[in-house]
């Protein structure tokens, strides 16, 4: 099915729920807001949101630690600089209650379709599901270690060894894994194949 037959079958739905949620997960530098905004520039932002459980975080950290908010939305040395400590303070959060970022990144979406773009801990695929049961889509966002060495990728303790970035390496089965290693064909192909998976779900 083309893309603006899947557009076409998803607007025509009624909705008081999100149609499909889809789920992103994926190493840092796997490139899963790329592939996320390629999704929705292809479904439109009438029709897909792109929720990041990691915004109503960065937020509240922000306002507790007199940080530049912006700053750590970004992709740069700020938010690096930042990022073990505030692993530490969104693990305390989430120890207290499980649900708390994934209620906040909801609460204000109402689009068909919407994509998180950051899960990254069994809890929050277990959220989503018992919250919408029927509605998930898991998909893993995948690139070689050269290819995120590439993109600016370095190995750091307590960053890439923490449950943030392994905590759903196993144990999970994807619905779909996309390959991002900079092939742009075969990208292409496997979002062509996953956008016209959307009506069956």
């Amino acid at each position: 099915m083309s893309v603006e037959n899947t557009l076409h079958a998803i607007t025509a739905m009624t909705h008081t729920q999100p149609r499909v949620i889809l789920l992103f997960s994926g190493k840092r530098k796997s490139g899963k807001d790329y592939v996320a905004d390629l999704i929705q520039h292809r479904l439109t932002a009438e029709v897909c949101c792109i929720l990041r459980l990691s915004a109503p975080l960065k937020l509240q950290y922000a306002q507790d630690h007199g940080l530049d908010y912006e700053e750590l939305l970004g992709c740069g040395q700020y938010k690096e600089r930042h990022r073990a400590e505030m692993i530490r303070w969104g693990e305390m959060r989430r120890q207290q209650d499980s649900g708390f970022f994934c209620r906040l990144a909801v609460q204000h979406a109402d689009k068909p379709v919407w994509i998180v773009s950051d899960c990254r801990r069994r809890s929050d695929i277990q959220w989503f599901r018992q919250e919408f049961p029927d509605r998930c889509v898991c998909v893993r966002v995948e690139a070689s270690e050269q290819t995120r060495s590439q993109r600016g990728w370095r190995f750091t303790t307590g960053v890439d060894d923490a449950e943030s970035e392994c905590g759903l390496d196993e144990g999970l089965r994807f619905d779909w894994i996309l390959q991002n290693d900079g092939e742009h064909e075969r990208l292409e192909k496997q979002l062509e194949e996953l956008l016209s998976s959307l009506t069956q779900t």
